[in-house]
């Protein structure tokens, strides 16, 4: 069976260097508003408030913005999920610090946050059929790493987190190496060591992939029904070879769940990612 590495965590070292890459663009030259508004040794606590169910994610991300700037205080885990109204954590310290880091802190909130709460939705159905819900590299370039540690958040799996860590051939590397056999053959010259697995849209090209030997298919914008016949070719092929099948093509919410029941193991879906809404959250000050 296929499976990637999984991002179920975020170093402190990469949040901290990202945080700083993000904080120079947002306030290049101080907090012009802040500074000319605010006391400079005024105290503040503020509430980290969901303003919709959500599931959480991003209490890394929090942690790692007002480190040594502010005390902060979680009251909500990790992929727990979260009414509205509710209060996910409080961070108490200089009025100004926190003004100048809060936009940063909840736009990565917000957005992971979005997509675990996106991607349990879909967990909770495939779950009961022991069908993963898996990610793709389909994600906000500078972001991927916040993106897929969302979605294991979420009760989700990652897929292969770049190009360079496993091999999955596409209809566009089968037209540029003269086909399904020769493409096949290439990569199994150059000894990677790592799973091959066919994206697929007939069943002439899963036969001839069979009969070379790879790892998995991606069974491409296939019909619930041919996808049922296409596991059964596969899976009949060498009964005792754990051949992995995931399903992908446009998948939305309504249409995944015509595919629980088909004999694959995972279905990928882009739009975990891509085109996800962020949460509703925001930051309300209070007084000490």
């Amino acid at each position: 069976m296929i499976s990637y590495s999984q991002q179920t965590e975020l170093s402190e070292n990469y949040l901290l260097k990202k945080i700083k890459e993000f904080l120079l663009e947002d306030i290049p030259n101080g907090d012009k508003t802040s500074i000319g508004t605010v006391p400079r040794n005024a105290e503040i606590r503020a509430e980290i408030q969901a303003v919709e169910d959500l599931v959480f994610s991003g209490g890394l991300v929090i942690n790692a913005t007002f480190k040594n700037i502010a005390k902060i205080e979680l009251f909500i885990a990790e992929g727990q999920k979260v009414k509205s109204g509710e209060v996910i954590g409080e961070i108490t310290g200089n009025a100004i610090q926190i003004l100048s880091r809060e936009r940063v802190m909840l736009n990565l909130i917000q957005r992971m946050c979005g997509i675990a709460t996106n991607v349990k939705s879909f967990t909770e159905i495939a779950d009961k059929y022991d069908v993963w819900i898996l990610d793709t590299r389909k994600t906000t370039p500078g972001l991927r790493k916040f993106e897929k540690y969302a979605v294991t958040c979420g009760g989700g799996k990652n897929h292969r987190f770049s190009l360079s860590d496993g091999i999955l051939i596409k209809d566009n590397h089968i037209q540029s190496a003269g086909g399904v056999t020769p493409a096949i053959q290439m990569i199994k010259e150059e000894k990677f060591n790592l799973p091959i697995e066919l994206e697929v849209d007939y069943f002439d090209q899963i036969k001839e992939a069979l009969e070379i030997g790879v790892d998995g298919f991606l069974l491409d914008n296939m019909s619930p029904n041919k996808t049922i016949e296409a596991v059964k070719l596969i899976r009949e092929f060498k009964s005792d070879e754990d051949i992995f099948i995931e399903s992908s093509g446009g998948m939305t919410f309504e249409k995944f769940q015509n595919y629980l029941n088909t004999g694959i193991n995972a279905i990928s879906i882009g739009g975990l990612t891509h085109s996800v809404k962020s949460s509703d959250i925001r930051l309300e000050f209070k007084s000490l």
